[in-house]
């Protein structure tokens, strides 16, 4: 077969498509949006569990990209602070302020912080101010608490840190139910607390060395791989026994299958994390508590769907 060679006109196309590329992965993983998507995710689920009268499709819509909004603000405040931290570790060694790709400055500093005031100010525009409070809540709680006061200092950091998700469950049960939080939302909101620990412990274990590298006191750094990964099994326990509660204040058959598959699915892949405290055991048993709750998530809103 007869291959001519790539023009110059080819080969500054394909260099565009691969710097449009770049910058989209550079956005993307400089605020987290992994992280972003799911927490605003959780913010539906909230809402959807939530008693009340239901909320037209744009003001959903708007609580979910507001919630994703300050979440990735809280993202990126956390990389612009952690700077020093991110340079000791292999994981992180390739972030944006790291290597220089952005700038480490006030612009960025104030890009940031705009970018979450916006999301704020558009749950308290768009739904309600309750709402808000809890979406600015949740950001301060990952942005401040845990990144600023916390990680560097206690074992407990993403104990604390873990409220941040429960914001998010708060904010959309105060977009339908602004004056009172009924027992299903909190109940949902404990579960996402009990959620965190072992899910980034789980990842702490993977990277103990980066973290101990970066004197982070992280669990398994404290109290080595071994005890973490009980404390993993323990925490995903408390999980699978709490997302069990919901049945208790209203959830159906599909919310309950669902919890106990995904429950099932969490401990199986916890106990052979605490058996085998590898590397490879802890990065499974991460990955299967981000489906345990994925799954959670999606049957509470399925649930509450039919039987609205």
């Amino acid at each position: 077969m007869n291959m001519a060679p790539p023009t110059e006109a080819t080969m500054t196309a394909q260099g565009r498509v691969r710097g449009h590329g770049g910058r989209l992965r550079l956005f993307f993983d400089l605020f987290k949006l992994r992280i972003g998507l799911v927490i605003g995710f959780t913010a539906v689920a909230g809402l959807a569990v939530t008693p009340g009268p239901s909320l037209p499709g744009w003001q959903v819509l708007a609580l979910a990209l507001a919630v994703t909004m300050a979440s990735a603000a809280a993202g990126a405040f956390n990389q612009y602070v952690e700077r020093d931290i991110d340079a000791r570790m292999g994981r992180t060694r390739r972030r944006a302020f790291v290597t220089g790709r952005l700038r480490h400055g006030p612009a960025w500093l104030a890009t940031i912080v705009g970018i979450g005031v916006a999301g704020v100010a558009l749950a308290a525009l768009a739904v309600n101010v309750p709402a808000a409070i809890y979406t600015f809540a949740g950001a301060f709680t990952y942005g401040v608490v845990y990144t600023v006061w916390l990680k560097r200092r206690t074992w407990m950091n993403i104990v604390i840190g873990g409220l941040a998700g429960s914001f998010a469950v708060l904010a959309g049960a105060a977009a339908v139910a602004p004056d009172t939080l009924g027992p299903l939302p909190l109940a949902f909101a404990v579960v996402l607390f009990l959620w965190t620990p072992p899910h980034f412990w789980s990842l702490a274990i993977a990277f103990h060395d980066d973290y101990a590298a970066a004197e982070v006191p992280m669990l398994p750094v404290v109290v080595g791989n071994a005890r973490a990964a009980r404390a993993v099994l323990a925490g995903a326990v408390l999980v699978v026994a709490a997302s069990l509660v919901p049945v208790l204040f209203g959830m159906g058959a599909i919310y309950l299958a669902s919890a106990v598959g995904g429950g099932a699915y969490l401990l199986q892949k916890s106990v052979r994390l605490a058996r085998n405290p590898t590397r490879a055991a802890a990065m499974v048993n991460f990955h299967a508590s981000l489906i345990q709750l994925t799954v959670l998530l999606v049957a509470a809103i399925a649930d509450a769907a039919v039987h609205a």
